[in-house]
């Protein structure tokens, strides 16, 4: 049942009532998931022989699956428990990234929305290191982050991520790791892959959540954790020229945590005191459970 591929790192994957190892086959062509993208995920990290904000990642993944039309099958308690179980499949070297899933079988009305009777679920974990903190640089996207109105941003829905890619891939092509990607007026979001804060003065700042980007777990985690050491956090629209005069700028996300950001476009930024502070407050958080 299993498709081993030697370029894929370690993976178990449960489905279906046991565990399986590598990318098990699980859709075809008349999958609803494949053609007409009715997927759900949700990203959580073992590292370190810590997991934290495992509950709010697989209580949110339910919450995804109930925006987008799927019916979730699996309590945030089960979830939890089976990634504790699937983790002692891997020998606790190399962190590992926890991904619970829905998805659609079959559609609805003429095919087009998910039935939620045909959800099936899936946990994959698999092998994959946290990037080094030594920052990334940044362009301006000249793609968009879309609305409530126009896409199902209130899930971390599977549909969502092309565009964040082709946002990556452009910026790449100019010579940069990731990009800033803007809402629809203008104002900045977040990166092509996490949540995005600037300092200024002493003061962090992050984009105020309006519908258009996912406020991710790890982004209210650093917010309450700088608050608590002393370090206030305001949340506003902001824009390019914001950030272009920002002190430091750092970003937040399940993969790495706290990275910061070392260049915006010509101009180059040290990894200043208020992402250290951050990236020491997160990990003592982490490994104080």
């Amino acid at each position: 049942m299993s498709l081993s591929t030697a370029a894929q790192s370690l993976t178990w994957t449960y489905v279906d009532g046991d565990w399986h190892e590598g990318n098990v086959a699980l859709i075809g062509p008349r999958s609803h998931a494949m053609w007409l993208g009715s997927s759900v995920f949700d990203g959580a990290r073992w590292f370190e022989n810590v997991s934290p904000d495992l509950d709010l990642h697989c209580e949110r993944v339910n919450r995804s699956a109930t925006a987008l039309g799927l019916g979730p099958s699996k309590t945030a308690e089960e979830i939890v428990g089976l990634t504790l179980d699937g983790l002692k499949k891997f020998d606790g070297k190399t962190a590992v990234y926890i991904r619970p899933m829905y998805w659609a079988e079959h559609g609805g009305y003429m095919g087009v929305p998910a039935d939620p009777d045909s959800t099936r679920f899936c946990l994959c974990l698999y092998e994959s290191p946290m990037i080094a903190s030594s920052g990334f640089s940044v362009t301006v996207s000249p793609f968009r982050r879309p609305t409530i109105e126009t896409m199902p941003t209130n899930a971390k829905a599977g549909c969502l991520y092309p565009n964040n890619g082709r946002a990556i891939l452009e910026a790449k092509s100019r010579g940069f790791d990731n990009a800033l990607v803007l809402d629809m007026l203008g104002n900045v979001a977040e990166t092509g892959s996490s949540n995005i804060f600037m300092v200024k003065d002493g003061v962090a700042f992050t984009p105020a959540a309006n519908g258009t980007f996912l406020s991710g777990i790890t982004r209210a985690r650093t917010i309450s954790l700088l608050a608590e050491g002393g370090i206030r956090t305001v949340e506003k629209a902001l824009t390019v020229r914001d950030f272009m005069d920002a002190d430091e700028i750092f970003s937040t996300g399940n993969h790495s945590k706290v990275v910061p950001v070392t260049r915006i476009e010509d101009r180059h930024l040290q990894a200043g005191p208020v992402a250290k502070k951050a990236r020491e407050l997160y990990w003592d958080f982490a490994h104080s459970g």
